[in-house]
């Protein structure tokens, strides 16, 4: 770990900060990573002109200076990507009165090429002096100056939140790559190649709220490239969970003691904000499950059992996981009924218009993901529900990699059902939610049967209780429940926009390095994506590739990803996945991109 306290003649050092200096070298090494910052920087820092860039320290990153021009840039490589082509560590929101809680600026102190958020200056100002202090305070430009600067200079891609909306709900200008053009993709470079430059929240303090990060594999500090397979637990959740084994436990209803009323406040607690965070227009729409997967099998058994018969049709599309297939084929064998599926093009988005060709009055139900869990395309599902329900079939939608990603809105989906994984969501693994219309869900039967779920017994007739108690027969995941609904809570306090705008970036960044290494072929490539990065390496095993990248402590899945009909579709077994969450970052990704470009150059 380098920290750079440099002593000086004004007692710098006995406060343990760099003197003016060396902030300001430091500085300058900041915005020459920004192309055509040099100018605007001029202002706050006069060292900060053409040939007269200090020295970068031994440690900093490697700079080339263009004696041609008053701006700075990353040296690149051969392989035509900047080595160092931005800190992933978001600005620093100001605090009252101005100071900044943390530092911007990546180079205070790093350790294996990862921000330490204790050496910041203002912690570092801390400990010499017992007192914060601002950036600025040294002549180095503070967050709304930083702001202000940026602004100037990228003003189309500054905006930190989605679009502003227009009357009727329609976005004025696309929030995301994959709403535009190939061209104005590469054309938005800077932030592509800079994502913490949009980062609405500081990355550092979301990080520290996941222990596991810390977590080192062989030595190396862990890199978790494996969001699409679970996601990491932050503290609060984990916390959470703890709490209610400490002073809730119990079964809940049904009950006169103390502990029975706060589990059941606590479980329906949960119930309550999962209706709020699909938009559903109530919690009775909300039942508990393990997962997506028997959230998929509680439809087929329920819905499709009772309304499914021979010769009607049930039409998926060719993104699926096994989770929504093997379940509708079983359903088909039973009742025979017939699968038909939507294919899609060679970028891995659905083909529309084949979809509304198999559409048809057999139709009976359609179900679809959200997001693929192999390629990352996100289904145009607005359009599908519509389509569908023009002709009469219900809809079911897999939001299970779709939720930690974007804002849903069940309502606004107008999806007959929807369901995902806690797990998915930065919540417990073993809890999940299926939201059916409560219209509907009142027309179909149980499909498990025992306590909780009746109303009244006799040995001649069981009567049960509305949904969703129907369909939660027995003793319940409780205690995930309650740790569903903390993860609901941490991601809410964060802000799905701010999330899907800070790994939407990263995407970008990840994509473009890996499209420079020979070798590399991307598997799903569409517009419309989420933070997936299927991709297969030349003359070697997906296995080979994951292993080399976990030898670094680098965490991918490699394999089928349990959608094999996807990736056979394009003509491979299996491929590596990194898939990225909003507590990953710009230093991680180039590390997995150094793993990749080695086994590439030393190809077999």
């Amino acid at each position: 770990m380098t920290i750079l306290t440099p002593t000086n003649n004004t007692g710098a050092a006995n406060s343990g900060l760099p003197d003016e200096a060396a902030l300001n070298r430091m500085a300058s090494e900041f915005f020459a990573l920004v192309p055509g910052a040099a100018q605007a920087a001029t202002q706050f820092l006069p060292s900060f002109s053409q040939g007269n860039t200090p020295e970068a320290p031994p440690s900093a990153r490697t700079l080339v200076h263009d004696s041609s021009s008053a701006q700075s840039k990353p040296s690149v490589p051969a392989s035509g990507v900047p080595q160092n082509a931005g800190s992933s560590i978001a600005p620093s929101r100001p605090q009252a009165g101005g100071a900044s809680s943390s530092t911007p600026y990546y180079f205070v102190g790093q350790e294996h090429g990862y921000p330490i958020a204790d050496n910041s200056l203002d912690s570092l100002a801390a400990q010499g002096t017992g007192k914060q202090s601002g950036a600025s305070a040294f002549n180095v430009p503070g967050q709304e100056q930083l702001q202000r600067i940026l602004g100037e200079l990228y003003p189309a891609t500054s905006a930190t939140s989605a679009p502003a909306q227009q009357a009727g709900g329609s976005a004025t200008q696309p929030a995301y790559y994959f709403q535009q053009g190939e061209q104005d993709y590469w054309d938005q470079a800077p932030r592509a190649a800079n994502p913490s430059l949009a980062a609405p929240f500081d990355i550092n303090a979301v990080r520290r709220d996941f222990p596991i990060l810390a977590e080192r594999v062989d030595g190396k500090q862990l890199v978790w490239f494996d969001n699409a397979a679970t996601t990491h637990k932050p503290k609060s959740v984990i916390d959470r969970i703890s709490y209610f084994y400490e002073h809730e436990n119990s079964n809940i209803h049904r009950a006169a003691h103390e502990l029975a009323a706060r589990a059941s406040d606590a479980y329906e607690s949960a119930r309550k904000k999962l209706a709020k965070f699909l938009g559903a227009a109530s919690e009775q729409e909300i039942i508990f499950v393990r997962g997506a997967t028997e959230g998929i099998n509680l439809v087929a058994q329920t819905f499709g059992k009772k309304f499914i018969g021979a010769g009607d049709e049930i039409i998926v599309s060719h993104l699926e996981h096994h989770a929504n297939i093997v379940p509708w084929q079983q359903l088909a064998v039973e009742k025979g009924a017939v699968i038909r599926v939507i294919p899609v093009d060679d970028s891995g988005q659905v083909l529309l218009d084949e979809y509304r060709k198999l559409l048809n009055s057999k139709t009976r139900l359609v179900a679809v993901t959200q997001v693929s869990n192999a390629l990352g395309t996100i289904a145009p599902v607005h359009e599908i529900t519509a389509l569908a329900h023009a002709v009469g079939a219900r809809v079911l939608i897999d939001g299970a990699q779709a939720v930690s990603h974007l804002r849903v809105n069940v309502q606004a989906l107008d999806a007959d059902f929807y369901v995902f994984s806690g797990h998915k969501v930065f919540g417990p693994t073993g809890i999940g939610v299926v939201y059916g219309k409560k219209a509907l869900l009142e027309q179909l039967p149980p499909w498990q049967g025992g306590g909780n779920m009746i109303a009244d017994v006799t040995f001649e007739h069981t009567r049960y209780q509305p949904a969703p108690a129907r369909f939660e027969a027995g003793t319940g995941n409780i205690a995930d429940a309650v740790g569903l609904g903390a993860a609901i809570d941490y991601v809410e306090r964060i802000g799905l926009e701010n999330i899907a705008l800070y790994e939407h970036a990263l995407l970008e960044y990840a994509t473009h390095g890996l499209k420079s290494i020979p070798g590399v072929r991307l598997i799903g490539t569409a517009h419309e994506k989420a933070s997936v990065a299927s991709f297969v390496l030349a003359r070697y095993e997906t296995a080979e590739v994951g292993k080399a990248l976990n030898d670094e402590g680098i965490a991918v899945r490699s394999g089928h990803h349990c959608a094999q009909p996807i990736l056979r579709r394009f003509g491979v077994e299996a491929t590596v996945r990194p898939s990225f969450a909003f507590y990953n970052t710009c230093e991680e990704i180039d590390r997995f991109l150094a793993v990749v470009r080695r086994l590439a150059n030393n190809r077999k």
